[in-house]
């Protein structure tokens, strides 16, 4: 399948972690941790510490470092998170500043406390202030205010980030963060009022598909631009970060400003992206846009030049990552 042709192909001849290293992947179960994990026993890795939420609460101090101490793995991945879309932000804020910052705090110190060689913490370009220059460079980062509507989720990321510049300041630890854009793919969510706009985009035109339905409605105009990232390659890319020389790393960071956009470079049109949508569906019917309802920011790009500068680039086109995360859908979310 062409699905398995791309998360086989590597960025690294050689792995400079051994496959027998332990790697403990939190959030295995999510859009990217599960790609993670995927790429992980493709390329070999046979040693994968994962929990469930119901074994281990990572908001759980006392939890987290039972865990730690029992396991003791070599390398961390930290792709846990406490996600949603803008209604339950706006609802819970509390919950998503509180328990995000518990989950880094608890995983990053931990790690430290345990002496893990490396650890890589995945945040999101929300962190980047509301009215930024596009594309958003890492250099933006705590330059403006926040978008309103995240700002707590936003905070707790940077925070996330923070930390990992200060234990590596004070401690000589090497953790790392990665900033993906915005992502899709296998395992991606697909619920009708939380889902982002490809999942909820392909659900819309699937129904209508097998409804017969005359037209397919996009909120908006369609001319708000949008970076999209196949989830494989953004699994490729966090190993990639994570396998790096420190040495290279370090060329291409800065203490207080380490963190690494993850992105294609590129964006598209949310018309052009529903266009391309339809026909990977087979939708027949018209494609109709409401502008009364709002496009959100004009434009969301990030650069991705300090990656590019690394050795890293995206491989998987939107129209491809589309045309494999409908057979997923197809198999396993009907």
């Amino acid at each position: 399948m062409a699905l398995k042709r791309q998360i086989l192909t590597s960025r690294t001849s050689k792995p400079l972690i051994n496959l027998n290293d332990k790697i403990y992947i939190a959030g295995h179960r999510g859009l990217v941790g599960s790609a993670i994990v995927r790429q992980l026993e493709l390329r070999g890795f046979t040693n994968l510490i994962m929990r469930m939420h119901k074994e281990l609460d990572l908001a759980n101090q006392a939890q987290v470092q039972s865990f730690f101490a029992q396991e003791n793995p070599d390398y961390v991945i930290l792709a846990a998170a406490k996600v949603g879309g803008i209604y339950a932000n706006n609802t819970h804020p509390a919950d998503f500043i509180y328990q995000n910052m518990m989950i880094e705090a608890n995983v990053i110190n931990s790690a430290y406390e345990n002496k893990v060689k490396r650890l890589l913490f995945l945040g999101s370009t929300c962190i980047y202030p509301k009215a930024v220059e596009q594309p958003m460079r890492e250099e933006a980062l705590l330059t403006d205010v926040l978008e309103s509507t995240n700002e707590p989720y936003a905070l707790a990321k940077i925070a996330g980030i923070k930390l990992c510049e200060s234990y590596n300041r004070q401690y000589g630890t090497d953790f790392r963060s990665v900033m993906p854009t915005n992502l899709y793919g296998i395992n991606d969510n697909f619920h009708p009022e939380n889902s982002h706009v490809i999942p909820a985009l392909m659900q819309r035109f699937h129904q209508a598909k097998l409804n017969n339905n005359a037209e397919v409605v996009v909120w908006g105009s369609g001319n708000a631009m949008r970076e999209f990232l196949y989830v494989d390659d953004m699994a490729q890319a966090s190993l990639f970060v994570l396998e790096l020389e420190e040495k290279i790393y370090k060329a291409n960071t800065r203490p207080m400003l380490s963190h690494i956009n993850v992105g294609t470079g590129k964006d598209i049109t949310i018309r052009d992206m529903a266009e391309t949508m339809k026909r990977v569906i087979g939708y027949r019917g018209k494609l109709t846009f409401d502008e009364t309802k709002p496009d959100g920011a004009p434009r969301k790009l990030i650069d991705v030049s300090r990656l590019s500068n690394m050795g890293w680039n995206y491989s998987i086109d939107l129209k491809d990552g589309l045309i494999d995360t409908y057979k997923w859908y197809l198999e396993s979310c009907k």
